[in-house]
């Protein structure tokens, strides 16, 4: 066998010598999230963000987008400024950025506005937590929602409602709704006052206030005249708050506060900050499985960055991971490829208490509501049993 020459020797030492050549990593694909992180709504949308930037976070650590070669997830976030005009004006930077989609807008008004601007330029819209459902019934191709709206979210409500009161044999037989007079609230109440008579409740009155609402003197009065046995409040956080801090002051103690879409009792500040106000509170709302070991996880997460547990983080968590699914299936950035995808999503990797993800019109049909009350200074679901930690108590008062 002839020995290699000093030339060849030479120039395969050189080879081996070499740096490697690292490959070319994919372009990182452009996520708009959109969120009202300045006015009567920040504390709503600097959630909803925490909830997009965690699962962002966890996209990329766990090797980008499959179907992209690992490309990675780039936040390119907008503050809607708590109203629609200033939420249309982010779509348009956006769209200038070249975002694949966007997720968010959390109120109604906003979503509504910013899904319709976003549809001018093909550009898929997941909605985070927008309940009125006119946002998905406009014919919007790029628009869905993963989670439920209020059509869906009050008569499971009330279904609820129900039996908690049969089973306790009937305690409470009269009503008082109070609500934000947005998209969300007035619409809410519309449905609730058609269906609460179905269901053998009488309403005593429908209470209206603005956002934000400065003084609920006028409307703790009203209810004290009234002495329902039930006030059945639909509000964002802060007014909330405000409603009951006023209740407490006057010493108004009704049966029971069963709040249909209520921002403070699924939001562990409340519980925290007003822990007397907050226990026995009873909710219908968005809420995670707390029996997934990835709910714990993510509000460990949550907390760790010194920011209180609540749903808008468990819905943008979901929504940006249910939009890295599909663009992995489409193997494509491509707005239209990636609008195909989400529309025939069968999502599952998800923390919340839903069935299968099947879209029809926009809407997440596998989408439901769960019941949640304080107990014991937590947030417990109780209802549907399939997904409860702890059984209900009520009366609570």
């Amino acid at each position: 066998m002839s020995q290699p020459t000093r030339r060849a020797v030479l120039t395969a030492a050189a080879v081996l010598a070499a740096p490697t050549i690292p490959r070319a990593q994919p372009a990182s694909v452009k996520l708009g999230i959109l969120q009202p992180v300045t006015g009567a709504l920040a504390q709503d949308g600097d959630l909803g963000r925490l909830g997009a930037q965690l699962a962002i976070e966890e996209v990329n650590a766990g090797g980008g987008i499959p179907g992209l070669g690992g490309a990675k997830l780039e936040m390119v976030f907008g503050d809607a400024r708590s109203t629609p005009d200033a939420g249309t004006q982010e779509v348009e930077r956006m769209q200038s950025e070249g975002v694949c989609a966007i997720v968010g807008g959390f109120a109604s008004p906003i979503c509504l506005a910013a899904s319709q601007a976003a549809a001018r330029y093909g550009l898929p819209y997941v909605v985070d937590v927008g309940v009125s459902d006119s946002i998905v019934t406009r014919g919007l191709a790029n628009t869905f929602r993963f989670a439920p709206g209020f059509g869906k979210v009050a008569s499971v409500a009330l279904d609820n409602l129900a039996t908690l009161n049969d089973a306790a044999g009937k305690p409470a037989k009269t009503v008082v709704l109070v609500h934000e007079d947005g998209l969300f609230g007035s619409g809410l109440a519309k449905l609730m006052q058609a269906e609460l008579p179905k269901r053998g409740f009488e309403i005593l009155d429908t209470v209206a206030h603005p956002t934000p609402a400065r003084d609920m003197g006028n409307i703790a009065l009203r209810i004290r005249s009234l002495a329902p046995d039930l006030i059945l409040p639909s509000d964002y956080y802060a007014e909330f708050v405000l409603l009951a801090r006023t209740l407490q002051q006057q010493r108004i103690r009704p049966k029971g506060i069963y709040g249909v879409l209520n921002g403070a009792a699924s939001n562990y500040r409340f519980v925290k900050e007003f822990p007397t106000l907050a226990e026995g509170l009873l909710d219908c709302n968005h809420w995670a499985d707390p029996r997934n070991p990835k709910t714990q996880a993510l509000r460990q997460a949550v907390e760790a960055r010194g920011k209180s547990f609540a749903y808008n983080v468990m819905l943008n968590y979901s929504c940006v991971l249910l939009v890295a699914d599909a663009l992995s299936r489409a193997g494509s950035a491509d707005r239209a490829r990636l609008t195909e995808a989400l529309a025939g999503s069968s999502f599952s990797g998800h923390i919340m208490p839903y069935g299968p993800t099947r879209f029809v019109g926009g809407q997440n049909e596998g989408a439901s509501p769960v019941n949640t009350q304080v107990q014991g200074g937590d947030i417990k679901v109780i209802f549907p049993a399939a997904f409860a930690d702890a059984k209900p108590v009520f009366p609570a008062a």
